[in-house]
């Protein structure tokens, strides 16, 4: 019964998503919509990313060179390696993990709220595409600003790095500012820009799933929201480890 109930949850959301991602009835409303989704989930998010960024990456600077104290390492080893786990892992996969809790629960609690209301009923007799009203939007809105949020935090977790390295002198700043610059490669920059984008996808998309499936009351609401975080921490995990595996 599980695995059927979940095969059924996979082709209602396939079904919701060609709904949603259809060409909107009206572009004037779309992109009114699109800029009022932008600012709440993206814009509204940026304060998080930089506030979580700036003390992580001066965390993983303070632990590699408390770490890392051999003879036989560099000590710029300690840039290199704050700059690799930064721009591949941190910036990209850890911090969808997060947004997803501000952004996926946002999604699933107005969008179910609007099923238990009955408002999205009344927009389906109006003769209006509620799927694409309301999710499409939030899904290009999100997607669209996650690079924004990725690049911001690749240069305060880097930055953060840097002012503990000035605070403390371990290592000294000209040698954490090498070690960063070090062998650089610009496609770790891109490659954690497309993950964002894809864990964008699967946040706003599956917390709107939940959210419009909804059935029930102001409780339902809440189980819903806890269920897409935790839905989407793992199809973003799942989603790292393939793509990963591929780009290696």
């Amino acid at each position: 019964m599980g695995l059927i109930k979940s095969l059924e949850s996979v082709g209602e959301y396939v079904v919701l998503m060609k709904r949603a991602m259809s060409l909107p009835d009206r572009t004037r409303e779309f992109f009114k919509e699109f800029s009022k989704e932008t600012y709440k989930l993206g814009v509204n998010s940026i304060w998080l990313v930089m506030i979580i960024s700036f003390f992580i990456g001066a965390v993983i600077v303070m632990q590699i060179a408390l770490n890392i104290d051999s003879p036989l390492l560099p000590r710029f080893t300690v840039g290199v390696v704050s700059r690799e786990i930064i721009l591949l892992e941190f910036s990209s996969t850890i911090m969808c993990l997060i947004l997803s809790g501000k952004v996926g629960s946002n999604i699933a609690s107005e969008v179910g709220t609007m099923r238990v209301t009955e408002q999205i009923d009344a927009l389906e007799i109006m003769g209006v595409n509620s799927a694409n009203y309301l999710i499409m939007p939030k899904i290009t809105a999100f997607v669209t600003f996650m690079p924004v949020l990725v690049i911001v935090s690749m240069f305060l977790g880097l930055f953060g790095g840097y002012v503990i390295c000035l605070v403390t002198g371990v290592p000294p700043v000209s040698t954490y500012v090498y070690g960063i610059q070090f062998f650089f490669r610009e496609r770790f920059v891109w490659s954690s820009i497309i993950k964002s984008m894809m864990y964008g996808f699967i946040i706003a998309s599956v917390s709107a799933y939940f959210g419009y499936y909804v059935k029930g009351g102001s409780l339902e609401v809440g189980k819903a929201s806890t269920d897409s975080v935790v839905i989407n921490n793992i199809l973003i995990l799942a989603t790292d480890l393939v793509f990963t595996r591929i780009i290696a």
